[in-house]
């Protein structure tokens, strides 16, 4: 095995509050309580952070992203004060992309402008739907009048902005999607985030299943939605991520591209390289026992160095979401394994018309896109 060549680096902040548990979400998020303390655990990631800082030294960090939960409930100074500390304490890139996001009902204006004069200059908008009777079986705080002026106000502060759709929404009609989308174009974001809606365990939906969208329908969405936004001057470079020219989102095509981070804050997971392993780390997941750990130097749940033979199921599993693909000399630098490991397996998926082995690129075909899951069966 030659010497792993080290890729960039992130950062992931964890903040695990919200206003309230939405009914389809499964991420490591909780109602804010009263007597919980935004002040102790900011003070918390900044004592996790430090805890890594000899592992990351002399490693710049590209970008840094918080996320949820949702960051928002906290006041822009408590984010302020992890932003002061990692420039304070870490290499920083001069033009890092520092990504916050927010959900309307969970922010506003002053908020907003809050963020931008602590650093963050990037903003991801949690909208899912602007239809008042969707937003309300989905569980959401916010009203359709609440997204759009949370977009309309970001937009005058920021200049680079996400918005996140959904779509295949109980009983969602594909008229309802245009009107999601006819609204959230007119403001020209940078960049869209659109899922479609997948019912997970340890979920409200899960334990009492909506009436979803059948698959004829939600295939017609997914159409509409890329040739709306195609029409739009968007390109769609990843499964659920459209973007203007030069405004895709860094923090994630890096991990796309099987880069580092390092994710601090309850339940955060991090992939840290070394030029000889690959480590996955996960922090514990419950709020109060994370603080508790992270006080006494112990807050790693599990850390594991990745075996070599699984490393091409993960580096295609991010790679291949991409839809450019990546070059062919990638894997081979962020693995340290001969391509010729896995040319057989690329040439079988190329014979069945779902890899592009073209250009020196590795990329799936559409059809490969489409079916991207039995792709990825071949490296297991």
């Amino acid at each position: 095995m030659s010497v792993i060549r080290l890729p960039s680096l992130s950062l992931y902040v964890h903040i695990p509050w919200c206003v309230k548990k939405c009914l389809y979400c499964d991420f490591n998020s909780h109602p804010l309580r009263s007597d919980v303390s935004p002040k102790d655990y900011t003070d918390t990631l900044i004592r996790d952070l430090e805890q890594h800082l000899d592992q990351i030294k002399d490693r710049e960090i590209k970008t840094i992203f918080f996320g949820g939960g949702t960051p928002s409930v906290f006041d822009p100074d408590l984010i302020g004060m992890v932003i002061d500390y990692v420039k304070g304490n870490c290499s920083v890139g001069a033009d890092a992309e520092i990504t916050l996001e927010a959900n309307p009902g969970a922010s506003d204006r002053v908020k907003f402008e809050g963020y931008r004069r602590v650093g963050v200059n990037r903003l991801s908008i949690g909208v899912q739907t602007t239809n008042d009777q969707l937003l309300e079986k989905l569980g959401r705080v916010h009203s359709s009048a609440e997204a759009i002026g949370a977009i309309s106000d970001a937009k005058s502060i920021f200049d680079n902005i996400n918005i996140d759709l959904m779509f295949a929404l109980p009983g969602q009609q594909l008229g309802e999607l245009k009107t999601d989308l006819s609204r959230v174009l007119e403001f020209a974001p940078e960049h869209i985030s659109i899922y479609q809606l997948t019912i997970e365990p340890n979920t409200w939906f899960f334990r009492y299943p909506p009436k979803l969208p059948d698959d004829d329908l939600a295939s017609e969405m997914q159409f509409e939605i890329e040739s709306v936004v195609h029409e739009h001057g968007y390109a769609q470079y990843e499964v659920s991520a459209f973007a203007k020219p030069g405004r895709q989102c860094s923090h994630n095509t890096n991990y796309w591209e099987f880069g580092d981070y390092l994710g601090i804050g309850a339940g955060a997971h991090s992939k840290i390289t070394t030029s000889q392993s690959v480590t996955r780390i996960v922090k514990h997941k419950q709020p109060k026992r994370y603080m508790e750990a992270i006080g006494v130097g112990a807050g790693i749940y599990s850390n594991q160095i990745v075996a070599s033979e699984s490393l091409p199921f993960e580096f295609f599993m991010n790679a291949l979401r991409l839809n450019a693909g990546v070059p062919r000399g990638l894997f081979e630098k962020r693995t340290a394994l001969p391509i010729d490991l896995v040319n057989s397996k690329l040439m079988v998926l190329e014979r069945r018309g779902l890899m592009d082995l073209s250009d020196g690129f590795i990329r799936t075909t559409p059809l490969g896109m489409r079916f991207l899951n039995e792709v990825l069966q071949e490296f297991l």
